[in-house]
């Protein structure tokens, strides 16, 4: 497991652009049969990938990181496929994962394991896990049984399905909010006017870009903005702090996950056009 940590204002503003990738953005997900993972010290999240191919893996705690004796001891955690079709097993118990399909893992689940139903086309689960309070329990939450919420315009460029997966609306959880978006053809920009949200921090992780083409995440203060380039089935961290948005050369998806003070969705400050610099 890596450990990350994030730096202030004052610090990011004097990062080079290897310092910004090497803090914020996460390059190294979805290899075949590993675990790769990222702590980062922003509110203890911690994400990453599995892909099993032609055995199960389990995904295990790092006790010099977590002091825990199985990962979900004292955490909770938000998986959603973008590959084939696969198993997860909780405690034995098992959950068919088609393509997009969600799980939301409860505190004190001991035994988590991945499976794919195909080596050849193997489930590519990602993962982003934030500390837990209370146990809540294990929900499987389909594709099809997502709340899917249309926004943007297409004179904006920005036209979208939101797919809300972990949520209030859908169960309780401790931190954990937890998402899909997908941007219609011809549409660029994953969310506009950029914001923040003081209360809580956020992953993205941005996928089904052709090899050709990459997302600009722009990030850092309105007055003084910074960006990374971002590949297919690549992260980036946020910071509370940190401004949020992409715009890439063609329509991808992304998913989001968010932990913190505030679950509530809507719960953004908004940046006004005229601000950024």
């Amino acid at each position: 497991m890596e450990v990350r940590y994030s730096p202030d204002q004052n610090g990011f503003k004097k990062f080079t652009t290897d310092e910004l990738r090497k803090s914020f953005l996460i390059d190294s997900l979805f290899e075949k049969n590993k675990i790769p993972m990222i702590y980062s010290d922003v509110d203890r999240s911690i994400t990453g990938s599995v892909v099993p191919s032609g055995k199960k893996l389990k995904l295990a705690a790092s006790k010099k990181e977590m002091a825990a004796e199985y990962f979900a001891e004292r955490r909770e955690v938000g998986v959603i496929n973008i590959g084939g079709a696969g198993t997860i097993y909780i405690d034995g118990k098992k959950y068919k994962m088609e393509n997009r399909d969600g799980l939301y893992i409860g505190r004190g689940s001991k035994i988590i394991e991945f499976e794919s139903a195909s080596a050849a086309k193997p489930a590519k689960y990602y993962f982003v896990s934030y500390p837990a309070h209370k146990d809540y329990p294990t929900t499987h939450i389909k594709f099809s049984e997502s709340t899917p919420r249309k926004l943007g315009s297409q004179e904006t460029a920005n036209k979208r399905t939101i797919y809300q997966y972990i949520h209030p609306g859908t169960m309780p959880t401790c931190q954990l909010v937890m998402g899909l978006t997908e941007l219609d053809e011809g549409n660029v920009w994953n969310t506009m006017p950029a914001h923040t949200h003081q209360r809580r921090s956020e992953v993205y992780m941005y996928f089904n870009i052709n090899p050709d083409s990459i997302v600009v995440h722009m990030m850092g203060e309105p007055s003084e903005t910074r960006h990374i380039i971002i590949r297919n089935e690549q992260a980036v961290l946020s910071t509370s702090w940190s401004m949020h948005a992409g715009c890439g050369t063609q329509n991808y998806s992304f998913i989001w996950a968010m932990g913190g003070e505030n679950q509530v969705f809507d719960d953004m400050d908004w940046i006004p056009m005229d601000q950024l610099k």
